[in-house]
């Protein structure tokens, strides 16, 4: 089925207004879930809100907090979530590093103590608006094993780069160091599909697509094998650094669910020193070269990363956006 962009506002609006959200932080919140799914990246956006509202009537989420500045040193600025609303305070301090962006050049904001910042993604197209290069990564909850191991003691840490094209049509990586996040493993399960390639282990220790068996498990693979177990190591160090925050081993000491994470936020202002023509004219020459590869496929086009997600997003903005009925009846039901 498909619901109209500005239906799925609305109606995330008044369910979040509902629970005691302010008005404005509602509807910023909606718009942000709602683009999502706009995007194609439904596991983030209307499949995941039911979770947010779970969080918020279990208490996991402040919906009156404020993020706060901590600590300022030039080009670098560390805030605390105070475990409000993660896809607010994730829009709040890129915003931030975009406007430290402005002043010298590029911008970081590292940010602790704050909630599940939903799809990644979304503010690396933020950065990218503004016409910045965005660079940003969570850590998370234990959820993979590290190479080698079978029990999970790292996080498939979503890392998100964003390269700002001046007519809208970025260059926008948003990968986790799982070879499939558990929203997109999730989202084959519903469809009654198979991943495309292996995602994880079956309860035989065996690699495998089938998404029940790696849900079952809940042991995922790393991406690129040893070479995402490292990264995610590495993400998780530098975010709990900068940010003073919890590293996943700790999240997953204290809590149980997607609680009190670390990220880090990175703005460069390329436009302060490369012209538009410039930046454009250099993007397009690498993506009509990567479009002149000799497919796998016949009749089949190789795509760059976000091609999609915009091309999705300008259809559904006219045909609706696609929900399975079972997840939107499931939306209704949490209206008052």
């Amino acid at each position: 089925m498909r619901i109209a962009y500005n239906i799925m506002i609305q109606t995330f609006t008044d369910i979040l207004m509902q629970r005691g959200v302010a008005s404005e932080a509602a509807d910023l919140t909606a718009k942000i879930m709602a683009d999502n799914s706009l995007d194609g990246v439904y596991t983030h956006g209307a499949n995941r809100f039911p979770r947010l509202i779970q969080y918020i009537d279990e208490g996991y989420i402040d919906i009156n907090a404020k993020p706060e500045c901590l600590l300022s040193a030039g080009a670098f600025e560390r805030w605390d979530g105070h475990l409000g609303m993660g896809v607010l305070n994730a829009r709040a301090a890129m915003a931030r590093a975009v406007e430290l962006a402005s002043e010298h050049s590029v911008g970081i904001v590292a940010l602790g103590n704050t909630n599940h910042w939903m799809r990644g993604g979304a503010y690396g197209w933020q950065a990218a608006d503004a016409g910045c290069v965005g660079i940003c990564w969570t850590n998370t909850r234990p959820n993979m094993p590290a190479w080698g191991g079978t029990d999970k003691k790292i996080g498939n840490n979503p890392f998100v780069m964003a390269v700002p094209r001046s007519d809208g049509r970025h260059v926008v990586v948003d990968m986790a160091m799982s070879q499939f996040s558990y929203g997109k493993i999730e989202e084959a399960r519903l469809q009654g599909k198979r991943l495309p390639v292996a995602g994880g282990y079956d309860s035989n220790g065996q690699i495998t697509n089938d998404p029940i068996e790696i849900e079952k498990t809940m042991r995922v693979l790393p991406t690129g094998f040893w070479k995402g177990s490292s990264m995610s190591i590495a993400m998780d160090l530098i975010a709990a650094l900068l940010s003073a925050g919890l590293t996943t081993s700790e999240v997953g000491r204290r809590y149980t669910e997607e609680y009190g994470l670390s990220q880090v936020f990175v703005a460069i202002g390329q436009n302060q020193f490369n012209t538009a023509e410039f930046s454009d004219g250099l993007i397009e020459s690498v993506i009509q070269d990567l479009k002149s590869s000799m497919p796998m496929v016949e009749d089949t086009t190789l795509r760059y990363p976000g091609e999609r997600d915009y091309k999705v997003r300008m259809e559904q903005l006219e045909n609706g956006i696609e929900v399975v009925p079972e997840v939107w009846e499931k939306i209704l039901g949490l209206l008052g």
